[in-house]
């Protein structure tokens, strides 16, 4: 009898541990936030939130008119207090788990993201599988105001952009808070962020009209990388350097590549359809020196020239060439430009060093980027056509001039 009690009273404890609803949370409490922006005024911080309204989002698909989200504003002296100040203003409590896209200003990034990204790597609410870009040439809050084309909700629309232009496009990179705040710490690499412009009129891009035309005043283009030093912006790379960053460090999934016709003008666009890039550093008469070595499997996707023949074989090995000569030409220059025109590493020779020569590592690692900006490095590249396509030589060939 005794030992029946003492089982049933072990169950009505444990039964005490099953309450898992203690910290629930009802869907109709929350403003559902899915894109933020970081702004500085003065001394304070300028939060803008993007929420979602859940039944606009229907409305909207049944051909509403009605917005399907909401910007909140507010400023702190500090992020989080900005945020809880939205409560004074906001039905809901703000709700981050679901949030997609950060956007920082590039005033900000120019004095320092460091504070700012204290409060949103700290709070337990937040997942780190979002991604952060810079507002270039403007605020982060003009960014999220801007209705885009093809998706309901803007933050939705900016965070599949960039993801799909990094499989597509090399000079564009996805960089969640987690690698951020690697690279923040890492030594031996700094930070490079996806920068993001606006094309057209802001105040234009706020109102309904600019998704209701067949080609809109305004939209968002992710543009060039920006260059930290530690937490700070110092600059932007143009196109070609930030496709060369991103061949060296190894994330170029897909892109196109050309090379100049032979004996007359015009182009051959070369679809990169694989890469592998191989970084090494090393120590030699006391000095560091960088290896390069990159491996490129592309196709023919565009001729533009009528006198070649893509039959032959020593017309493939010609195109592999200049090819090879192409890619060799963008990195070297990237890297001469990186070097003297930012002298900070974001290519991560300095963590090769760490791993290769630890000793040496530890005599120079305070004074890396200037190490670095005298640094040789040498860039092998071997490009290997595949494919030419469906058809061979190009119907250019035989249209009358």
């Amino acid at each position: 009898m005794r030992r029946k009690i003492g089982v049933l009273v072990i169950i009505i404890l444990l039964l005490n541990l099953l309450s898992g609803c203690w910290n629930r949370r009802e869907l109709g409490e929350l403003a559902i936030t899915i894109g933020m922006g970081i702004d500085k005024s003065e001394d304070q911080y300028v939060i803008t939130t993007q929420v979602v309204i859940p039944g606009a989002v229907a409305a909207t698909r049944a051909g509403s008119q009605k917005l399907p989200v909401m910007t909140y504003q507010e400023k702190g002296n500090t992020v989080f207090e900005a945020i809880r100040r939205m409560t004074t203003v906001s039905a809901r409590k703000l709700y981050f788990p679901h949030l997609r896209i950060l956007v920082i200003g590039e005033e900000l990034a120019e004095e320092g993201i460091g504070e700012a990204l204290d409060f949103i790597s700290r709070d337990h609410h937040l997942r780190t599988d979002f991604y952060v870009v810079v507002a270039k040439d403007m605020k982060a809050e003009n960014v999220l105001k801007v209705l885009p084309a093809l998706e309901d909700i803007p933050a939705n629309k900016l965070f599949s952009s960039l993801e799909t232009s990094e499989k597509a496009w090399a000079p564009s990179i996805a960089v969640t808070l987690d690698e951020l705040i690697s690279e923040l710490v890492s030594e031996g690499i700094q930070p490079h962020l996806s920068g993001i412009q606006i094309r057209g009129d802001v105040q234009e891009g706020e109102k309904v009209n600019n998704v209701q035309q067949i080609d809109p005043d305004v939209d968002l283009q992710y543009s060039e990388l920006a260059v930290f030093k530690g937490e700070k912006l110092i600059g932007w790379l143009n196109e070609s350097e930030s496709k060369a960053v991103n061949y060296v460090l190894g994330n170029v999934k897909s892109t196109i590549g050309e090379v100049p016709c032979p004996e007359e003008k015009g182009k051959v666009a070369i679809e990169v359809i694989r890469t592998r890039t191989d970084l090494k550093a090393k120590v030699e008469n006391g000095s560091p020196k960088g290896t390069i070595e990159i491996k490129v499997e592309g196709n023919v996707g565009d001729v533009q020239c009528k006198k070649l023949d893509l039959s032959k074989t020593k017309t493939i090995d010609d195109l592999e060439k200049k090819s090879n000569k192409e890619v060799k030409k963008l990195i070297e220059s990237s890297i001469k430009t990186v070097q003297e025109e930012f002298k900070v590493d974001v290519f991560g020779f300095g963590e090769a060093i760490h791993r290769s020569n630890p000793d040496y590592w530890k005599k120079v690692k305070k004074e890396w980027d200037e190490k670095f900006a005298d640094m040789p490095v040498e860039v092998k590249a071997d490009v290997q056509i595949r494919r030419i396509g469906k058809i061979g030589n190009s119907p250019n060939e035989k249209v009358k001039e």
